[in-house]
């Protein structure tokens, strides 16, 4: 492996080290959300710390209903040291996205908690 290609990663160790298919990482990449840091001479990709960083947030605001432009939006900001006020607006924004999606979950949460313990006392009773 050459000194470029050192502290990088193929395709296929990036999927096992985050969960996700070989298939969604190209999609990613496709559109732009995930472009690879390099490529190998025999033209494979290879993928930084960095880049399995912003893979990771990327899943775990997928759930959160943002669109594929908006999850580009909000990784890139996470991804800023500093935000101008444009930049914090978007980020306010995305915020209250956040924690809107996230009361959703907690009462599905809620909901089958009260389920599954409806179901524990039919199969004890």
């Amino acid at each position: 492996m050459s000194e470029e290609q050192e502290g990088t990663m193929h395709i296929g160790e990036l999927a096992e080290r985050t969960g996700l298919s070989l298939r969604t990482i190209r999609h990613y990449g496709d559109v732009g959300l995930l472009p690879a840091s390099g490529r190998t001479e025999g033209g494979f990709r290879l993928y930084s710390e960095a880049d399995q960083q912003r893979l990771m947030r990327i899943k775990y605001l997928k759930p959160l209903g943002f669109s594929l432009e908006e999850l580009s939006e909000v990784v890139e900001l996470l991804e800023l040291e500093t935000l101008d006020d444009q930049q914090r607006e978007r980020a306010q924004a995305s915020l209250e996205h956040v924690q809107k999606e996230r009361g959703k979950l907690a009462a599905y949460l809620q909901q089958a908690d009260i389920l599954a313990e409806q179901l524990r006392d039919q199969l004890n009773s």
